[in-house]
């Protein structure tokens, strides 16, 4: 089992430390005393501004001046010492701060129950937040529906699902409007040249029709010979 890392400190490091000692410490420190327990996460206290405070207690248990009766107490003392104590109100001012703006409301939830978790807010100051945090046009659906949202789950799911039905609505509309701009017709089509044209085939070219010569023919009897031809009549054939 991972031990904890050495804990010089640094307050953005405090929750991770007092977690992993506890974790190892119902794991594999329950038989011990909680002296012994104190100890051993003493011995991950290490560098920093934890030094001072680390002589300080030590010199403290020794002459008796503190006692632990649960290691929970130990860490909770580690965590007031070196604890951001001004992290909750961080946390509300980025609550306040955030807004749906662009984003799906599927995005923006994700995005507020992250920024909500450590603030503090629950309930009804919660949900203000949310309320205020989301588009206009939502927020007036939502606050105009005859059957009002009790928890923040309820206006989670309540706002994504209107949401939806906004962004399609807003896509059929402007899927109509381009139709009706066109009067119906679809776009032309283009031709290998890239010019207006029905087909991308090369126009076929018909060959142009000539003419027949003119063949001179006899209407009767072929004359006799010594006899002058005079019923030849000049016709073109079909």
């Amino acid at each position: 089992m991972a031990k904890p890392q050495i804990f010089d400190g640094t307050p953005s490091k405090v929750s991770r430390f007092i977690e992993a000692c506890r974790l190892y410490v119902k794991m594999r420190l329950r038989e011990a005393s909680v002296e012994e327990q104190v100890q051993w996460i003493l011995s991950y206290v290490q560098g920093g501004s934890a030094d001072i405070w680390k002589e300080n207690i030590i010199e403290e248990l020794d002459i008796g001046e503190i006692e632990f009766e649960l290691v929970g107490e130990f860490l909770a003392e580690i965590k007031k010492e070196f604890g951001e104590g001004d992290k909750e109100l961080v946390k509300v001012a980025e609550l306040k701060k955030i807004e749906q703006g662009g984003r799906t409301m599927e995005e923006f939830v994700q995005d507020f129950k992250r920024t909500a978790r450590g603030s503090g807010y629950e309930g009804c100051p919660l949900i203000e937040e949310f309320k205020q945090g989301m588009n206009g046009s939502i927020r007036r659906k939502l606050m105009e529906a005859e059957n009002q949202l009790a928890t923040i789950e309820h206006w989670f799911r309540r706002a994504i699902a209107l949401d939806k039905n906004y962004r399609e609505s807003r896509r059929e509309e402007k899927r109509l409007r381009g139709k009706k701009e066109n009067n119906g017709v679809p776009a032309p089509r283009l031709n290998n040249q890239g010019a207006l044209g029905q087909s991308l085939l090369w126009p076929q070219v018909w060959p142009r029709r000539q003419e027949t010569p003119q063949q001179w023919v006899s209407t009767g009897p072929t004359p006799m010979e010594g006899v002058e031809r005079t019923n030849a009549a000049m016709v073109t054939p079909q």
